[in-house]
């Protein structure tokens, strides 16, 4: 519950599977000649305020212009062929996605493997078109025009005399009727996959295909329905049963016929999830996401509760240690709190650079300090002792570290700010207190934490480390199966390939993310037994064996060289048990 309540780190998640049902991505095919735009911001909220999956649909078949770019496809440069024209892509795109339908087949020429026709293609595809449309079989003209039809008259049709936005309407209402079963059984069954490994119908396009259980599909269609098309409520449903919690099931080759449900299937990381991992393993995170997307925390609206998080004068002070010695700094401070507020909001910069830490997990980092940072620490916190420790740096001129923390429960406010009753030191130097340099607004930095200046520096984007799923592709992703999404992609592709293996074993990005990552982890200071013991249980949810301790205290050392921590890292980062999810 709590980590489904977690609205930015649920549409983080998700967003990577919506991303590549709805063909939607940052940078790619299209976008230069502006014949392809994208829905990021629409889908990301969506996602974030769990609006139910009827609406979604909804908005996505009729849209306004921020949800318009899955109906309007890519306009191809140059001379295409018949089946690629933009009405034709929607005939193909909404049928796959919502209904799990292959309409490319019917798309140039009657289906050879289901029931549909050329002209139920295009009829489907004329609800969207401007203009008359032609049917054209194999790239051919044939003198016939098509009619703007739905392909389930029994539950009603369009109007093919009304305008496009009419049509549109009209079909969005019977795309998501309460008597149109496919559209509830083709999304519950893409989600068990997400979840389990397998559809229940599988491949889930092929929904017209035998379900392994037939009951079990239409149970969960119904109950998905009765339930408000909430999403989130179906993924907590199928995640507390039985069924996924059993044991995990690995099998040695692709099930056929005789599929029998024995538990979720053991299965790879996406390709998001993998650097997700690493990144926050190694707290090497990007600092910016290509997605402009809000990010920002939000209070929980009680009757009692501020709609937002106040504005509150900065009292915060720049401090540091003395300035001798070092040009590094470690600061930490600890409060008491009786309950866990509704909102914990952080506002931070360092000049030059700082990673931030809240009971020991890493929940910001930093390499620009007229960038300040505002993020939300709340699920961090815990009733009763809390630690805040950051770990500054500074590259050359002024050095100097400034933090204010708002806490909101209900009426009541409490502020943390930097000041001299912080506690500093230099690496493996003595605790003192921190010497406080400047107000806020004083020394070379100006109001740096000004709302005016905070929205400049972090726009919509504010909020926790960036996730994989925010970033344009690049050669590692894409080798580890995230699709360009120049067209509808269901499913991924689950075998380890030729380039991910080399990728995996020498790639430069992935290499770049290790090399900085060791540097990290050396400056967090563990012993070599704490460290090998950290990061079994970090990555692979365990401790390391007797065995492991002892071959890998030989490759580390005393953890403080980072070539060897370079090394535990790529060791441990190459187990089959921290690549696949079981």
């Amino acid at each position: 519950d709590r980590l489904l309540a977690d609205d930015v780190a649920y549409a983080d998640h998700w967003l990577t599977t919506w991303n590549d049902l709805l063909r939607n991505d940052y940078t790619g095919t299209g976008f230069i000649t502006r014949g392809r735009t994208q829905i990021t911001g629409w889908l990301y909220s969506a996602l974030r305020e769990n609006q139910p999956y009827d609406q979604m649909v909804r908005a996505l078949i009729a849209p306004t212009e921020p949800s318009a770019g899955f109906i309007n496809g890519i306009k191809w440069r140059g001379e295409v062929n018949a089946s690629q024209t933009r009405e034709i892509q929607f005939a193909q795109n909404i049928s796959q996605v919502f209904l799990g339908i292959n309409m490319k087949c019917a798309s140039c020429h009657d289906s050879f493997i289901d029931r549909w026709k050329l002209a139920e293609a295009y009829n489907l595809a004329a609800i969207y078109s401007d203009h008359p449309l032609e049917l054209n079989r194999c790239d051919k003209p044939t003198g016939q025009m098509a009619t703007p039809k739905w392909i389930f008259p029994e539950i009603g049709d369009v109007d093919p005399q009304a305008s496009k936005e009419v049509r549109l309407q009209q079909l969005s209402k019977l795309m998501t009727h309460p008597q149109n079963g496919r559209f509830t059984r083709t999304v519950v069954n893409r989600l068990w996959h997400r979840l389990m490994g397998r559809g229940i119908v599988h491949p889930v396009d092929a929904m017209h295909t035998k379900p392994w259980n037939e009951d079990l599909l239409d149970y969960l269609a119904v109950r998905f329905a009765n339930d408000g098309y909430d999403l989130r409520k179906f993924i907590r449903f199928v995640m507390t049963s039985q069924a996924y919690q059993s044991q995990t099931a690995i099998l040695k080759s692709d099930p056929g016929e005789d599929y029998v449900y024995a538990g979720p299937l053991a299965k790879r990381m996406t390709a998001e999830q993998f650097l997700d991992a690493i990144w926050q393993i190694t707290e090497t995170h990007p600092t910016k996401p290509t997605a402009n997307v809000d990010r920002a925390p939000r209070v929980v609206a009680t009757p009692a509760a501020s709609p937002g998080l106040p504005q509150l004068p900065i009292s915060a002070k720049w401090i540091w240690h003395d300035g001798q010695g070092s040009s590094k700094c470690e600061l930490k401070t600890n409060f008491q709190l009786q309950e866990v507020p509704q909102l914990a909001s952080v506002l931070a910069t360092c000049d030059n650079a700082f990673t931030m830490k809240v009971n020991g997990q890493t929940v910001a980092t930093s390499k620009n300090w007229q960038t300040p940072l505002q993020f939300e620490i709340t699920k961090h916190l815990v009733v009763g002792d809390n630690q805040l420790e950051v770990a500054g740096e500074m590259f050359g001129g002024a050095a100097g570290f400034i933090c204010q923390i708002v806490m909101v429960q209900g009426k009541t406010r409490q502020v943390i700010t930097t000041d001299r009753k912080w506690q500093v030191r230099k690496p493996k130097g003595q605790w003192q207190p921190a010497q406080e340099l400047h107000p806020h607004g004083g020394g070379p930095w100006g109001a740096i934490l000004s709302s005016k200046a905070v929205q400049r520096a972090n726009g919509p984007t504010s909020g926790p480390p960036v996730r994989a799923a925010l970033m344009q592709n690049d050669f590692l992703m894409r080798s580890l199966g995230r699709p360009h999404r120049d067209q509808v992609v269901t499913t991924r592709p689950a075998e380890l390939t030729t380039l991910q293996a080399i990728d995996l074993a020498n790639g430069d990005i992935l290499a770049k993310y290790l090399a900085q990552g060791s540097q990290n982890v050396v400056g967090q200071k563990r012993s070599g037994e704490a460290l090998i013991d950290w990061l079994y249980r970090f990555a692979l949810s365990r401790a390391p064996t007797v065995e492991e301790q002892a071959v890998l205290t030989e490759v580390v050392g005393d953890a403080q060289q980072p070539i060897a921590v370079e090394d535990l890292l790529w060791m441990v980062f190459m187990q089959p048990e921290f690549q696949i999810i079981r």
